[in-house]
């Protein structure tokens, strides 16, 4: 079946790959300057760090949003799942979020371990620093406190919690179609 010349079966296997040198080997009609160009006149892009900016308030601000306050204090799975709900940009419902946040809760007395992911994750979406200290550490020593301030930061950027994702999309959806549409003028009795 196979051939017993050995002579074509060297043929493919001593054969060495192309060796690439500066523009001159050529591999499928491209030179190596056209696959793996070093030419620095070229405008090259520029990979800027992301800055990471503060949060809108304070950890400790609980009070600002009193409301809010008392909601997370009483029962943070609703204010969770709402955060999730953004976080997430629709993806999963507040009931689902908040009712995981409970089972959790209850089973292990210890939601931070999951609500810490979201805060890592709304830090990243939203380039803010870790401040005062690890996403972790912050639900694990103030749990209440971080819940609120990921609410009050959601709120300044301009969602309305209680509505949702989806509430939140048609709304802006809604205004900007407002925007578009230029204002009906009547025509009457003209000079």
């Amino acid at each position: 079946m196979y051939s017993s010349n050995s002579s074509s079966y060297d043929k493919f296997s001593t054969s060495q790959p192309p060796v690439f040198s500066e523009g001159t080997t050529t591999t499928e009609n491209y030179t190596t300057s056209q696959v793996y160009s070093t030419d620095d006149s070229r405008s090259s892009i520029e990979l800027r760090p992301k800055i990471k900016g503060p949060w809108s308030t304070g950890l400790c601000d609980c009070f600002d949003d009193w409301r809010n306050c008392c909601v997370t204090f009483w029962c943070p799975c609703i204010t969770f799942g709402k955060i999730a709900e953004i976080v997430d940009k629709g993806s999963s419902s507040c009931g689902v979020n908040g009712a995981l946040y409970a089972l959790i809760s209850c089973v292990t007395c210890c939601p931070c371990c999951y609500s810490c992911f979201y805060r890592a994750k709304m830090r990243q979406q939203y380039l803010l620093r870790e401040t005062p200290c690890g996403d972790c550490l912050v639900h694990c020593c103030c749990e209440y406190c971080s819940l609120c301030q990921e609410y009050r930061e959601l709120k300044s950027r301009g969602y309305d919690l209680s509505i949702g994702w989806h509430g939140n999309v048609e709304k802006k959806n809604r205004s900007l179609e407002m925007a578009s549409v230029p204002p009906h003028v009547e025509e009457g009795m003209s000079r």
